[in-house]
C-alpha cells in the first residue's frame, strides 16, 4: 500500500504584471502653477490625448479650461489663454476619441460645448464654441464620447436625463437631441460603454445600476443591491462583466465585480477601507489590469482581472503623501513604449497647484519591443459614421498597432475631414523653436497663389513624423537603437522636404517666365 504525501506549498499565481511599479515624473516634468478647480464634483476634471492636457481651473465670472501642450512641462504662465465660453463652472471635459483637436465641455450653466483647438494649443481665450447643445434644464455633470461612433456624445445632467447628440449636422446650436433616456430617479453619477458601444451601463445616487441599449433607450437590466451602494461603473472589456465602487451599508469603501447577463446578485463584494473618498476605477482591457484611485487619497491600487474564480487578483499599491483630486488617463496609443510602460494617469495635486505625471511600468531587462504586453489596441479611428450608428449598426473598434514606426500620426487636416470640423486657417507662432514644419510648407505653397493639385495636393498638410509622432512632439530617444532610427526617419524627412523645396524653386521660375512672357506679348500688341 503506497501513501501519497501531501505537500503543503503557499498558492501562487503567475503573472507578468505582478511587478508593475509606478513612476512619478521629476518636477520638471510636471506642470506647476495650474489653479486647479474647488468644484466638490466627484469628475476627473482632467483630460489627455497624446497632444493636449486640458484640466478644469478655478475662474471668476463663469467657467473655464487650459488647454496645454503634453509637451509643455514645468511652470506654467497665470496669463495663459484659456477656453472660457461658458456662464458657469465647469465640471467635465473630454477629448474626442478620433479626434486630438477636439475637446467637449459641459457646465452649470445647463449647456454642453464642443471646441476646436487650433493645432499650435490655445494662443488665444476661445470663447466661441464649434458646437452648442441646448436641451437640459439643470447643470450638466457628465459628458461621454461614444467609444466607436464619431460625433455621437453622450450628456447626463441634474435634471435626471441622458441625452445622446448628433454632432454631425449643420447647426451650430443644437437644441434637438437624437434621444433622451429617462429611467433614472436621481442624478446619475457615471456613465460606461461596452467594447462596441451597443451597451451602456450607469450608477445612480439612488443606489441602482442600470444596464441599457443607448440606441433605443431600453432598460435592459436593473441592479438594487442592498449591502453596496455604487458610486462609479465600469465595463471590463470583453469579459461581460460589470466592476463597481463604491461603500458598504456601513459606509466601508467596497469594490463589486457583476455579471453582465444578470446583476441580481454581484459575483464578487470586497471591502478596502473606511475612508469617505470616491473611488475612480480605470481599466486597461489590453494588459487586463485593474487600477482603483481614491478622491484625496496618495495611493492607487491596482488588481489584475481574470474571468475565472476569484476574478480580482491583487497585484500591488502605489503610495504617496501627495493626495489626488482627480486624474487624466493617456490614451494608449501616447505611451512610450521603449520604458515598457503600459499605463499613465495625470494626477491633480490642489495643495501644490500640480499635474504630475505618473507612469505605470512592467520592468524588463530587453530594450526592444515587447509585444507580449502590447497586444492590438483601439485606435484613433472611428469605425463607424454618427449615421450609420444611428441606424442600429454595431462595430468594434479600429485597432492599431504600438510598435514603432507600424503607423504614421494622421495631420490635421485630415483629422478635420474624419470630424467635419473646419480646420482653422489662422496659424501663429507657439513657443520659440515650436514652429511646426507643416506651417513652413504651407507658407511655401501660398507663396506663388494657385498651385497645380497634381504637382503638391499630396503634400499639403502633411506633417513630417517620426516613430508615429511629430518631430515638435517626440520625446527624447531613450536607447542607441531609438536614436539611429529617429536619425534615419529626420535624414529621409530632409530630403523629402528638400526635393519639394527644389519642385516649387522650379515652379516659381516657369511662373515668372509666363508672367514675364505675357508681359512682352501685351507691350508687343501695343
Amino acid at each position: 500500500m503506497t501513501v501519497s504525501k501531501m505537500t503543503w506549498r503557499p498558492q501562487y499565481r503567475s503573472s507578468k504584471f505582478r511587478h508593475v511599479f509606478g513612476k512619478a515624473a521629476t518636477k520638471e516634468s510636471c506642470y506647476d502653477g495650474v489653479p486647479i478647480t474647488r468644484s466638490v464634483q466627484d469628475n476627473n476634471f482632467c483630460a489627455v490625448n497624446p497632444r493636449f492636457l486640458a484640466v478644469i481651473t478655478e475662474c471668476a465670472g463663469g467657467g473655464a479650461f487650459l488647454v496645454l501642450s503634453v509637451h509643455h512641462t514645468g511652470k506654467v504662465d497665470p496669463h495663459h489663454p484659456r477656453v472660457s465660453g461658458h456662464r458657469g463652472n465647469v465640471l467635465d471635459v473630454k477629448w474626442n476619441p478620433f479626434n486630438d483637436y477636439c475637446i467637449a465641455s459641459c457646465s452649470e450653466d445647463a449647456t454642453v460645448k464642443v471646441w476646436e483647438i487650433p493645432p499650435h494649443g490655445v494662443l488665444k481665450t476661445l470663447t466661441v464654441p464649434w458646437k452648442e447643445l441646448q436641451g437640459h434644464s439643470r447643470r450638466v455633470g457628465l459628458i461621454e464620447w461614444h467609444p466607436t461612433a464619431n460625433n455621437i456624445l453622450f450628456s447626463t445632467a441634474y435634471d435626471y436625463k441622458v441625452m445622446i447628440w448628433n454632432l454631425d449636422c449643420p447647426e451650430q446650436v443644437i437644441k434637438n437631441p437624437v434621444r433622451t433616456i429617462s429611467h433614472h430617479t436621481d442624478v446619475v453619477l457615471s456613465m460606461s460603454f461596452n467594447t462596441d458601444g451597443s451597451l451602456f451601463a450607469t450608477t445612480c445616487k439612488d443606489r441602482k445600476v442600470r444596464l441599457m441599449e443607448p440606441r433605443s433607450g431600453n432598460l435592459l437590466q436593473e441592479a438594487n443591491c442592498k449591502t453596496h451602494k455604487a458610486s462609479k461603473v465600469m465595463f471590463l472589456g470583453n469579459m461581460k462583466m460589470l466592476f463597481t465602487s463604491g461603500t458598504s451599508r456601513w459606509n466601508h469603501r467596497q469594490m463589486a465585480l457583476w455579471d453582465q447577463d444578470d446583476l441580481s446578485v454581484p459575483l464578487l463584494e470586497e471591502n478596502l477601507d473606511g475612508s469617505s473618498g470616491v473611488l475612480f476605477p480605470f481599466y486597461d482591457p489590453d494588459t487586463h489590469m485593474l487600477y482603483l484611485a481614491g478622491k484625496g487619497d496618495g495611493n492607487i491600487r491596482y488588481y489584475e482581472i481574470s474571468s475565472e474564480k476569484p476574478y480580482v487578483h491583487y497585484l500591488t499599491e502605489y503610495r504617496s503623501h501627495l493626495p489626488q483630486k482627480g486624474m487624466g488617463v493617456m490614451p494608449k496609443r501616447g505611451l512610450d513604449v521603449s520604458s515598457c510602460e503600459v499605463f499613465r494617469f495625470y494626477k491633480l495635486v490642489t495643495i501644490k497647484s500640480l499635474i504630475e505625471p505618473l507612469s505605470m511600468i512592467v520592468p524588463r531587462r530587453s530594450e526592444s519591443y515587447q509585444e507580449d504586453i502590447y497586444p492590438m489596441t483601439a485606435g484613433n479611428k472611428p469605425a463607424l459614421s454618427a449615421d450609420e450608428w444611428l441606424s442600429g449598426i454595431d462595430k468594434g473598434p479600429v485597432l492599431m498597432s504600438l510598435k514603432p514606426g507600424s503607423q504614421v500620426a494622421e495631420s490635421y487636416s485630415e483629422m478635420s475631414k474624419v470630424t467635419g470640423i473646419s480646420q482653422d486657417t489662422h496659424r501663429s507662432n507657439n513657443r520659440p523653436g515650436m514652429l511646426q514644419l507643416a506651417y513652413i510648407q504651407d507658407q511655401l505653397g501660398t507663396k506663388d497663389g494657385k498651385e497645380d493639385s497634381s504637382d503638391t495636393g499630396d503634400d499639403r498638410g502633411r506633417t513630417p513624423v517620426s516613430n508615429g509622432e511629430d518631430f515638435t512632439l517626440c520625446s527624447p530617444p531613450k536607447t542607441e537603437n531609438e536614436l539611429r532610427l529617429k536619425f534615419h526617419k529626420q535624414q529621409e524627412e530632409i530630403r523629402r522636404l528638400r526635393d519639394l523645396l527644389s519642385q516649387r524653386d522650379v515652379r516659381i521660375k516657369q511662373l515668372e517666365l509666363e508672367i514675364k512672357n505675357i508681359k512682352n506679348s501685351q507691350t508687343h500688341s501695343l
